[in-house]
């Protein structure tokens, strides 16, 4: 358990379910980010697809240098509500934006050409086949900077679905399909093969860039070396990226960028869930009022057990209790809990690490309802309901 600040948090205080998110733990997060951005020079970006609480957009835009994207709406969010403020390099201009998606409709790239800074392609196919659309946006825009997701083809990951440099991933280009292409147009390459981890996967990682895609390097104007940088993580070596970023930037004469997403949330926020009821079929269980495929789906998917307040594992305190959604789905069972005390219809139970990859990932199935969103400030003991969800935005999803 690493939020230790929730744990003088009554979880009484918001509706059920609902995501908490502290804003001191967020803004100590984004100090880190800040020291490793002005010490080493790289730009920092916020992944919106990992954590896209805009209530903090503008405290976020305060230290970060803007924020990257996964597609349009993400595009949108980012021009809105990140990148309308003074950024983290003083400058009263709004901060950057940058796009890179596995592909790209005609429709979106259009919209996305209008207010990116970086758009980042994912094959020589599409960057070809957009040529006259991305020059007259260029020609519009000339600070529009164009680039390439590369595929080094080296795996760090040990969740397959997670790796996207595992064997046959559409996500970037090999080495091999470089030969023989034009890259004028192209200042930059970007890269990703890192979920959760430290600085030593991001060393063996580059050690394969510089040998299959060194001989790119000084052509390009930057480099993106994606996200799952575990930056502020207590145990990540702060230092030594700051370092490592230093040395890579001054050999090649490139701008570095980084694109952290659970680094700016982890170990920010919780999830309120309420017992609903009690329930035995060859052991005790509980379901609550939330959902592990709707609300908290990397519990099935990736698979990992999320902790809870006062919770222990299997047979390490008094009462054991599966706990399961409220779902049909036979399967929507978030994991098998021990408690000190029997568990009771009403109690509230507080499910920690919750901001990033889960509030972006909540679905409506079965109408199930949303969790709403609070941000505590665990400095003031103050509590805001930022948004609260009901039947309407069930049935806005749908016609």
């Amino acid at each position: 358990m690493n939020s230790k600040t929730f744990s003088r948090f009554d979880p009484s205080r918001v509706p059920s379910p609902c995501f908490v998110i502290d804003e001191v733990a967020v803004e100590e997060n984004l100090k880190v980010l800040r020291r490793v951005q002005d010490d080493s020079g790289a730009r920092v970006l916020a992944a919106l697809k990992a954590f896209s609480c805009w209530s903090l957009g503008s405290l976020t835009s305060r230290y970060l240098s803007g924020v990257c994207a996964s597609g349009l709406h993400e595009a949108r969010l980012g021009k809105d509500e990140y990148c309308c403020n003074r950024n983290a390099l003083g400058d009263e201009a709004n901060g950057e934006l940058h796009v890179f998606s596995a592909a790209y409709s005609e429709a979106d790239l259009r919209e996305i050409l209008d207010i990116a800074d970086h758009v980042v392609f994912n094959s020589f196919s599409q960057w070809q086949r957009f040529q006259p659309l991305l020059i007259r946006a260029q020609e519009k825009r000339p600070q529009l900077k164009y680039g390439l997701r590369v595929n080094p083809e080296h795996s760090e990951g040990e969740v397959a679905i997670y790796d996207p440099c595992a064997p046959g991933s559409r996500l970037g280009i090999p080495s091999s399909q470089f030969q023989g292409q034009d890259l004028q147009g192209i200042s930059g390459l970007h890269f990703h093969t890192l979920c959760e981890q430290g600085l030593d996967p991001l060393k063996r990682t580059l050690a394969v860039i510089e040998k299959k895609f060194g001989q790119l390097l000084p052509e390009m104007q930057w480099i993106n070396f994606g996200g799952g940088h575990h930056i502020s993580h207590p145990d990540y070596d702060v230092e030594g990226l700051i370092e490592l970023i230093k040395d890579f930037s001054n050999r090649y004469d490139i701008q570095v960028y980084l694109e952290p997403g659970e680094a700016v949330a982890i170990h920010t926020g919780v999830m309120v869930a309420e017992v609903l009821d009690l329930i035995w079929n060859q052991c005790d269980q509980a379901i609550l009022d939330t959902s592990a495929t709707c609300h908290m789906p990397d519990t099935l998917e990736m698979p990992y057990r999320a902790d809870i307040f006062g919770a222990g594992k299997l047979d390490e305190k008094a009462y054991n209790y599966r706990l399961g959604g409220m779902t049909c789905l036979a399967g929507d069972v978030i994991g098998d809990y021990s408690f000190e005390q029997p568990l009771v219809p009403g109690q509230r139970l507080m499910f920690d690490d919750m901001s990033h990859y889960t509030m972006v990932k909540t679905t409506t199935f079965n109408g199930i309802g949303l969790p709403a969103i609070a941000i505590w400030n665990s400095r003031s003991d103050e509590v805001r309901i930022v948004k609260q969800f009901g039947y309407e935005d069930f049935r806005s999803r749908l016609s």
